[in-house]
Parts: structure tokens; C-alpha cells; sequence
């Protein structure tokens, strides 16, 4: 009997903070996630990073043996200032000397990437005075740019998911959840073919150093908002149509992010996703609705009332301006 009790009064309690557990285990998961991530990088990459060092001492230690003019130190000191300018965007290559990184397509280029908070990193304001308008210019711009994603991502889901699942559902008598499951799939997978694959595609035929799976790593890295910066187009020797590639890639990527919005917006009005949101966020208490709804009733109600009041001030200043008129036609006439 008590052992009953005592389970029932445990599952009462588990229900009425059902939500706050759920986000416990939200929280929870979301860390074994990151940790999860962690030891995969580090169990992959850590290797690499291994061979790579060997590697470059090697070479260092070659280079000195066979130019033993050169000392370690003045070394060391010119590589320090290659490596600076590398992070800067600026190589000391012959084979790389013959790219701008700040004519004008480039600043477009720039530009985009800083207000899609893509930021490859590759390129980067080299005086204070650059550095200076980046922060201003990313103050304004940031939410200039959500406010405009926003607009556009709202006028296109309208056309291109809410009217044609109300059609099917209408027109044919589909569940409209059915349809809306359908229409999400389909749209996700002309998304991915049309700004994954297909780009992909061409770029790793437009550079020279990449594959395809290094070209789709980017549509990906990009198109997420990631932006890494380890693979950056239009940034070969000798590219041919500079100027327009970089426009076009700046037009690829506004497009490309624009659509994920929408699939993403898509996915997010699906009812079984709501369901589950919903199970995560605060659930509000009856009263705070009550009150709510009361308050809203209040304000409708003196709104009304404020209007009646004001037709019957319009009408009390109305009413002398008529009485007198109509009270001076008649005086006039018995004058005359």
C-alpha cells in the first residue's frame, strides 16, 4: 500500500515538472554531444596534427643544414612575420601576389560573409580604421540583415509551403500533416540536390585543388554559417573571371542561405515538431492566461469605451453648432 503511494505521488511529482525535467535532460544531452564531438576530433585529428609537425621540423632542420649562413633565430623571426601576414590574407608566394584581397569584389565578398556571420577569416581589416568601421558596420548590418532573411524567408514560405499544402489538403482531402510531412522531405532533398550537390560539383571542376567531397564540405561549412575559412574559392593562381566568380559566389551564398531559412522554417511548422518544442519550453499556468486574457478584455473593453466616449463628444460639440443654426433660420425669417 505505501510502496503504491509512494509511486503514484513520484509520478504525480514527475508530471507536474515535466517540462523542467526535459530540459534537464536537454541540457544533459546537448554536453554529452559536445564531449562526444570532442573525443572523435581529437581521436582523428590529433594524428595528423602529429604527422604534420615531424614533418615541418624535418624540413626546417633540412633547410638550416643545408643554408648554414642562416641562423635558427633569423629564421624563426622571418617565418613569425610570413605566418602574420598569412593571417592577414597576404602571401609571400610569387604563385599568390597576383590577388587583391580588398578590390572591390573581394570587399564584396567580404562584406557578405560579415553580415551572413559566415566569416571565413581569411581575409581580415588590416588598419584601425578598417577594424573600427567592421565592428560599426557589423552593429548595423547583423540585424539589418535577420530583419531582411526574416522578410524574404516569410514571403517565400508562404508561397512555397503554406499555399501548397492547404491546396492538397483542400483540393484533394490529404491530412494536411501528411502533406506537410511530404512537402518538407521533398523541399529539404531539391534544396540539398540544388545548393549541395550541383555546387559542389561545379566547384570542385572550377578549383583546381579540390574534390568533390572537399567542394561539398564547403557548401556545407558556408551554408551553416560555419565558415571555417580552410577552403575559400576564387583564391588560386592565375583564376580566370575573378571578378564575376566572386560575385557569383557572393550571389550563391545570399541564395543558398535564404533557401536553408526556408527549409528550416519549413521542418519548424510541422506539427510533430511543435509537439516536441513544446515539451522543452515553460509551460505557462492557467491563472497567468486568465490574467492575460482579463488584461487583453480590459484593454478591448476601454477601447470601446474611449470610443463611445469620444462619438459622444463629437456629438455634444455637433449639436449646439446644429441647434444654433436652427434656431437663427426661423429668427431670420419672422425678422424679415
Amino acid at each position: 500500500m505505501l510502496q503504491s503511494l509512494a509511486g503514484s505521488s513520484c509520478v504525480r511529482l514527475v508530471e507536474r515538472h515535466r517540462s523542467a525535467w526535459c530540459f534537464a535532460f536537454l541540457v544533459l544531452g546537448y554536453l554529452l554531444y559536445l564531449v562526444f564531438g570532442a573525443v572523435v576530433f581529437s581521436s582523428v585529428e590529433l594524428p595528423y596534427e602529429d604527422l604534420l609537425r615531424q614533418e615541418l621540423r624535418k624540413l626546417k632542420q633540412r633547410f638550416l643544414e643545408e643554408h648554414k649562413c642562416l641562423s635558427e633565430q633569423q629564421l624563426e623571426q622571418f617565418l613569425v612575420r610570413v605566418l602574420e601576414a598569412s593571417n592577414y590574407g597576404v602571401s609571400v608566394l610569387s604563385n599568390a601576389s597576383g590577388n587583391w584581397n580588398w578590390d572591390f569584389t573581394s570587399a564584396l565578398f567580404f562584406a557578405s560573409t560579415v553580415l551572413s556571420t559566415t566569416g571565413y577569416g581569411h581575409t581580415v581589416p588590416l588598419s584601425d580604421g578598417g577594424k573600427a568601421f567592421c565592428i560599426i558596420y557589423s552593429v548595423i548590418g547583423i540585424p539589418f540583415t535577420l530583419l531582411f532573411l526574416t522578410a524574404v524567408v516569410q514571403r517565400i514560405t508562404v508561397h512555397v509551403t503554406r499555399r501548397p499544402v492547404l491546396y492538397f489538403h483542400i483540393r484533394w482531402g490529404f491530412s494536411k500533416q501528411v502533406v506537410a510531412i511530404i512537402h518538407a522531405v521533398l523541399l529539404g532533398f531539391v534544396t540539398v540536390s540544388c545548393f549541395f550537390f550541383i555546387p559542389a560539383a561545379v566547384f570542385s571542376i572550377l578549383e583546381d585543388d579540390w574534390n568533390f567531397l572537399e567542394s561539398f564540405y564547403f557548401c556545407f561549412i558556408s551554408l551553416s554559417t560555419i565558415g571555417l575559412g580552410d577552403y575559400v574559392p576564387g583564391e588560386g593562381y592565375n583564376q580566370k573571371f575573378r571578378e564575376l566568380y566572386k560575385i557569383g559566389i557572393t550571389c550563391y551564398l545570399l541564395l543558398g542561405l535564404i533557401a536553408m531559412l526556408v527549409v528550416l522554417e519549413t521542418f519548424c511548422e510541422l506539427h510533430e515538431l511543435k509537439k516536441f518544442r513544446k515539451m522543452f519550453y515553460v509551460k505557462k499556468d492557467k491563472d497567468e492566461d486568465q490574467v492575460h486574457i482579463m488584461e487583453h478584455d480590459q484593454l478591448s473593453f476601454s477601447s470601446i469605451t474611449d470610443q463611445a466616449a469620444g462619438l459622444k463628444e463629437d456629438q455634444k460639440q455637433n449639436e449646439p453648432f446644429v441647434t444654433a443654426q436652427a434656431s437663427t433660420y426661423p429668427g431670420s425669417s419672422t425678422n424679415n
